[in-house]
């Protein structure tokens, strides 16, 4: 390093999503931040980001407290999925305890339109209304939650699911983004009558509820679990806006 050359903060960004992705090539050339994400490893082949990865868990709050110590972590921008509430207690906890600039990076969740026949459950496995033939659409990990129902299930995931599962289940190994006129043909295709999903918000997964719509089919919308007591933004350009309030510049004159 050469004099007047800023020194970067190190940051670790939690991810697993779109918007992780994005605000990790946001990251990838600031002058002032070195982004490190950190993917879950649950999918067998994600999609990286940009610039420096860690795959695999960290061992609860313990083992994040001793990786943010001993990787020198400046601060943590917690941009996995919205049901990871897991790992986003174990940030806050973690962050609080070392004092240290905490955000969670979360999307807009979905809100009903006119025409939608939503029915909001607590619990994944929660079916409260009528419907044999069920588009599930909440996860791999999740199937479990079903095991006991007799109803046909559809399940679309990225990986294969592992038993306990439903005895009457076609699975439909896919990624997003999912185009309204293939949801529809999907829904079509299976004979659906009822949608089962988690309010997780965005764009890549949204047709399915316009397809549901427009054929007017129930949907089952798991709620997010709820936050700490934390900083939250919606977009990259806003965590982008608050690194940079809690990073000093540390650039030479």
């Amino acid at each position: 390093m050469t004099r007047g050359d800023a020194v970067r903060a190190r940051v670790l960004l939690l991810g697993g999503t779109g918007e992780a992705r994005r605000l990790a090539a946001a990251l990838e050339h600031h002058p002032r931040v070195e982004a490190i994400s950190s993917l879950a490893g649950r999918v067998r082949e994600p999609a990286r980001p940009a610039g420096a990865v860690r795959i695999g868990g960290f061992g609860g709050v313990e083992g994040l407290l001793d990786w943010l110590r001993t990787n020198e972590i400046a601060a943590v921008i917690d941009a996995t999925h919205p049901f990871a509430s897991t790992m986003t207690r174990s940030a806050a906890a973690a962050t609080e305890r070392l004092a240290l600039p905490y955000v969670v990076l979360q999307r807009p969740g979905w809100e009903p339109r006119d025409g939608d026949d939503w029915h909001w459950v607590d619990r994944v496995g929660d079916l409260p209304v009528p419907g044999e033939r069920v588009f599930l659409t909440t996860g791999r990990t999740d199937a479990a939650a079903f095991a006991a129902s007799d109803r046909w299930f559809l399940l679309r995931s990225v990986d294969p699911p592992e038993p306990p599962l439903p005895a009457r289940l076609t699975v439909l190994l896919n990624r997003g983004p999912y185009p309204v006129d293939g949801e529809l043909a999907l829904l079509r295709e299976h004979r659906i009558d009822l949608l089962v999903t988690k309010n997780s918000g965005g764009q890549q997964t949204a047709a399915k509820l316009t397809a549901a719509r427009e054929l007017g089919l129930p949907v089952v919308i798991v709620r997010r679990p709820k936050l700490p007591a934390v900083a939250i933004v919606e977009t990259e350009a806003q965590a982008v806006a608050w690194l940079e309030n809690v990073i000093p510049d540390s650039g030479g004159a």
